[in-house]
């Protein structure tokens, strides 16, 4: 039986006092629902059965290049995250395992198992830095990890991210996920094609430690912290990655590195029908990598993303299993709730595209009727999916609206009594 942070008492409680409500909801959508053909159980139980991995760094404030401003309650280390992670879980329901950053959640192996194991989480993709440097390290990454020019430094990282699988390998991870920082900012600092050969070689290196049962996520990003060239700079530079090392090798995609206005799920369509699509990091944009809250400014992209995929799950793509893990910075923000909220509505773009009309649409695409299978689209996206949502929460045990049972626990006050306040005045780091 897993711990429980917040009492499972406080949660019932607040679920009763909207039970009646969310029964007569549901009731009124389902059978909105049933007069278009869909079941609204098969649905809620698809939702139920759709996780995301939460990163242990998104539960800590993050900041920006100029300043952080830490919350209170702050976590101390990964064990603190992982008690913070498993509230999460507890009233979504959505939420089962984590996503850890080594060398930052660095810790003995057997313990993380075992507080994973006490609280009811497993863990997610592995995640390695080398677009920092830690205390001690021999060589530095102010000129490239991966791709440096500097082969004891390019050694160094690889050795990095070996022992970041080692460590994966412990816990019961499944997957290795690299991004680096390399690049460059001025014109002819760096040379392209030979940056690229380099890091080719590295990851080559990387790939061949990777268990048979393993995956490798390569990330792509445009900008950032390199601002005129970056090593794995798009999708079709992340593409020629995993084609190049081998079938393990996918691609990951982040919905903020990409150039404003990005048709982001007709790149997602091309990595399933070309069998790289490895994975999410979810979150939103509003300018660039901002890192803010999934759905909060671009709820309609986040389910045309999904309507990509559920296209892919109704095709029945052959060996279709992406990743689902969060990515986000939480400046201002109690990170749990946002954390919470983020789920909820990745949750709810999955619900809206179960219930698009797939033969509907497929017919008016084939007829080039433009306004009726955009209209068809609308149609699933306006449904108000949260009473499903909410029955797929409290029929696992979660909470009807986790964010009021999360203030009705008072756990960030209690969190903050135990855990020294964290010193303000800091540079900017997620």
């Amino acid at each position: 039986m897993a711990e429980f942070r917040i009492a499972p008492d406080l949660v019932a409680a607040e679920n009763d006092k909207r039970a009646d409500a969310l029964k007569s909801d549901y009731e009124a959508l389902g059978a909105t629902l049933a007069r278009r053909g869909v079941d609204i159980e098969a649905v809620t139980k698809k939702v139920s059965e759709f996780f995301v991995a939460v990163p242990s760094w998104g539960v800590g404030t993050g900041g920006t290049r100029f300043a952080r401003f830490p919350g209170t309650g702050e976590p101390r280390g990964i064990f603190d995250k992982l008690d913070d992670c498993a509230v999460i879980h507890q009233l979504t329901r959505a939420t089962p395992t984590v996503s850890l950053h080594i060398p930052w959640d660095k810790a003995d192996a057997k313990e993380l198992k075992a507080k994973g194991d006490a609280l009811g989480l497993g863990f997610d993709a592995m995640n390695s830095n080398t677009f920092s440097d830690a205390p001690g390290q021999a060589h530095s990454y102010k000129y490239g990890s991966l791709s440096h020019v500097d082969a004891a430094t390019r050694a160094q990282a690889v050795e990095h991210n070996l022992e970041c699988i080692e460590i994966g390998k412990a816990i019961g991870s499944k997957a290795l996920t690299v991004w680096i920082g390399d690049g460059s900012n001025f014109p002819g600092q760096s040379n392209f094609t030979k940056a690229f050969e380099r890091y080719l070689a590295a990851m080559a290196e990387i790939y061949k430690a990777l268990p048979d049962d393993w995956r490798l996520f390569s990330e792509h990003k445009m900008y950032e912290p390199a601002f005129y060239s970056t090593v794995v700079q798009d999708w079709g530079t992340n593409y020629l990655i995993a084609q190049t090392l081998g079938p393990k090798a996918f691609c990951l995609v982040d919905l903020g590195h990409h150039a404003p206005n990005t048709n982001i799920e007709m790149i997602v369509a091309r990595l399933i029908q070309f069998g790289k699509l490895g994975g999410f990091h979810f979150n939103d944009s509003k300018y660039g990598d901002d890192d803010l809250d999934a759905g909060a400014i671009e709820p309609y992209r986040l389910f045309l993303v999904f309507n990509e995929l559920v296209e892919a799950e109704h095709r029945g793509v052959k060996g279709f299993h992406p990743a689902h893990m969060i990515d986000q910075s939480h400046n201002v923000t109690d990170p749990i709730e946002s954390l919470i909220s983020s789920a909820n509505e990745i949750r709810r773009a999955y619900a809206q595209a179960l219930i698009v009309d797939r033969k509907a649409l497929a017919d008016y695409q084939d007829s080039n009727d433009a306004l009726m299978a955009s209209e068809t689209l609308k149609r699933a996206y306006r449904a108000d999916v949260e009473p499903i949502l909410a029955e797929a929460r409290r029929s696992t045990g979660g909470a009807i609206d986790p964010v009021a049972a999360y203030r009705a626990s008072g756990y960030r006050r209690q969190v903050a009594g135990e855990r020294p306040a964290s010193a303000a005045g800091s540079g900017g780091i997620i």
